[in-house]
């Protein structure tokens, strides 16, 4: 293992090229980054599939070595009111770039604005349309309003797929020369669930052991081992009731796993389970029901130990 660094900054691509599996969005870009010109952009997509990566790739093209005076990056889930968009955002707005046209604000998690910022943004973008571009990322576009997505030009980006998130690991894997097989692979994949931010961060966790296995993985992670819960599911279907809660409780108290990992494990092993299709539809919606429960507060042992009563039935 080399020096204390964190990997998701160390690994993080530096150039359009290096963004992993998003060539749709990647082509229209390095096109922009020819003319030296970009509209503002909108990226949509789930957590840790390279937005901000890209969004610092593509500043870090456009404007060289003086790519930090020219780019602001704000978290609107820090900085959610309206007093971002008039005080930081409007104070570097009006600054002149530095060797540029223009500069960019790129706004993180845009869709935790309030309604009241989402409307100061509006008009900040039309009055510095000359000065500054603005590249708002977000999980879910249809919560901003509709005159901001209007003056972007919306990306959606791509879930990673499974190859993709074995790659990347794979070659830091061999950076850091680290031993992981493919079963470690998978868990890593299987926890991370395609963000890609989160798979560097476990394997980092994970590469003080000597050899990288799927039960450090789960351990690490504190994630239900999907074995467990098969288990645990088949005891629950062939009767044995006192069993797999006995499981149940070994999970969460013992290994200390989340309630809500273990119904998310749960969810995905009811299209393997041996039953009609019939019943698993009941259960799905079973699922879908005591995981609102657990929202709402609801006491994991005793919601989670009801949830298995209906596999019993």
């Amino acid at each position: 293992m080399s020096e204390l660094s964190i990997w998701t900054e160390k690994y993080r691509p530096k150039k359009l090229d290096e963004v992993v599996a998003q060539q749709h969005v990647i082509e229209r870009l390095k096109a922009w980054v020819k003319e030296k010109s970009i509209p503002n952009l909108l990226f949509a997509g789930s957590a840790g599939v390279g937005k901000t990566t890209t969004a610092l790739a593509l500043a870090r093209e456009l404007f060289g070595d003086k790519w930090s005076e020219n780019f602001l990056e704000t978290n609107a889930s820090d900085e959610r009111g309206i007093d971002v968009v008039r005080g930081k955002i409007k104070d570097f707005a009006r600054i002149r770039s530095m060797g540029s046209d223009f500069k960019i604000i790129f706004l993180d998690e845009a869709d935790a604005l309030t309604s009241e910022a989402q409307q100061a943004l509006r008009r900040t973008m039309e009055k510095y349309s000359g000065a500054c571009r603005f590249i708002l990322s977000c999980n879910y576009s249809s919560r901003l309003i509709d005159p901001i997505q209007s003056r972007c030009v919306v990306f959606r980006f791509k879930g990673l797929t499974k190859p993709d998130v074995e790659n990347y690991m794979k070659k830091i894997s061999e950076k850091e020369n680290l031993q992981i097989d493919q079963t470690g692979l998978d868990a890593i994949y299987e926890v991370s669930e395609g963000d890609m931010r989160k798979a560097t961060n476990l394997l980092q966790a994970c590469s003080v052991y000597e050899k990288i296995t799927p039960e450090i993985v789960y351990s690490v992670s504190a994630s239900a081992k999907p074995k467990d819960v098969r288990a645990m599911l088949d005891l629950a279907i062939s009767g044995n009731f006192p069993e797999a809660k006995k499981k149940l409780y070994d999970m969460l108290i013992n290994q200390g796993i989340a309630a809500e990992d273990i119904i998310r494990e749960t969810h995905r092993n009811i299209f393997d389970l041996q039953i009609p299709e019939e019943k698993k539809l009941k259960l799905i919606e079973k699922i879908g029901e005591y995981e609102f429960r657990l929202n709402q507060g609801g006491t994991p042992e005793i919601q989670l130990t009801a949830l298995l009563a209906n596999f019993l039935q």
